[in-house]
């Protein structure tokens, strides 16, 4: 990609193939910078960091933290960051269109039998009887941005209760906790690290669970830029190759529970470095090991939920009608599932 800078990217916002075998030529420290969340479902690059997966590849990692999924995509098409994590968000789909952006696998997903993401109510509206997702009639639902996945979630929970929501912009996960808690706004959904600590401590109440709406759902994709999707092919799919191996390690520890209990508690350890670092690790332990959810084994990729998420965007006026998903995803890296 060229002549792509971060004020271009703001302004645009608004077949099968598997991943080759461990054991490919190593790069020669190859620097990157890799955006992500301190979120738990964020765990993938953090593993392949600290267990040097991505030393192993040859490549020299920086983290990047973003507090929202659309600056992230802003920060992959302008150059400031390498490779990140993040929901499909009309933004990314946008940025996709204009040649900045494409996804190359997939990483957080919602599983049958693993606790995923909540949809919570704020105390007041509970109170009110905000107590299951058919009484959010009328009420207001927090998402980050218009075109978020909180906007796509909430509106297919609305969709599938036959009522109407209001949705609030807040920018950022934070500002929607402090709304959530002080009774700004009435609904949210969240993944379960975050979700649980907040109903644990009295401050929200759970009403459902997105996985009862919108099953099998692809939360988050991995994605690069079209340049490096295009014409860093080494250096993509080492990176892909690094995050499948933290990935596996991290459902081993916490999602299969397969390693062993030492080793999970050696992964909770490693995770506390990046979520929830303001607290003491016994206090943050809880709240992760609770966030556990699936990441995609070789970072495959359900089409049939892109298929979907790109459907809504485009239903909504979010996205033009000529977007399709080979706009969005590269499939020449993308295992699918």
């Amino acid at each position: 990609m060229t002549g792509f800078t971060r004020r271009g990217a703001l302004g645009l916002m608004g077949g099968v193939a598997t991943l080759p075998v461990l054991g490919a030529p190593a790069l020669a420290n190859t620097k990157l910078t890799v955006g992500a969340l301190r979120f738990t479902s964020h765990a993938a690059s953090f593993v392949a960091y600290e267990r040097g997966h991505f030393t192993d590849e040859g490549l020299d990692v920086e983290f990047r933290f973003f507090e929202a999924a659309q600056p992230m995509a802003v920060a992959i098409a302008s150059g400031d960051a390498d490779y990140a994590v993040t929901a499909i968000t009309g933004g990314l789909i946008s940025l996709a269109e204009k040649g900045a952006t494409k996804v190359i696998g997939g990483a957080l997903s919602e599983e049958k039998g693993i606790d995923g993401q909540m949809i919570l109510a704020s105390n007041a509206a509970y109170e009110a009887g905000l107590t299951d997702p058919s009484k959010l009639d009328g009420k207001t639902f927090a998402v980050t941005q218009p075109g978020s996945s909180f906007h796509y979630m909430g509106s297919k929970i609305a969709e599938a209760e036959g009522v109407s929501v209001s949705f609030k912009p807040l920018q950022k996960v934070g500002a929607v906790i402090g709304a959530m808690k002080s009774g700004q706004v009435d609904a949210w959904s969240i993944v379960p690290h975050i979700g649980k600590a907040l109903a644990g401590g009295g401050a929200v109440q759970v009403i459902g669970q997105v996985a009862d709406y919108i099953p099998d759902y692809q939360v988050t994709t991995v994605f690069t830029s079209a340049e490096n999707a295009a014409n860093e092919r080494a250096k993509t799919e080492a990176f892909l190759r690094a995050f499948s191996r933290g990935a596996d390690d991290f459902n081993a520890a916490l999602v299969d529970k397969t390693a062993g209990d030492e080793a999970a508690d050696e992964m909770v350890k490693l995770i506390h470095k990046y979520v929830y670092t303001d607290r003491p690790l016994d206090k943050a332990a809880p709240s992760i090991v609770n966030g556990a959810m699936r990441i995609n084994a070789n970072a495959a990729l359900n089409m049939s939920s892109v298929e979907d998420q790109v459907g809504w965007f485009k239903s909504e006026g979010l996205i033009k009608d000529t977007i399709t998903t080979a706009t969005l995803v590269d499939t020449s890296y993308v295992e699918t599932m």
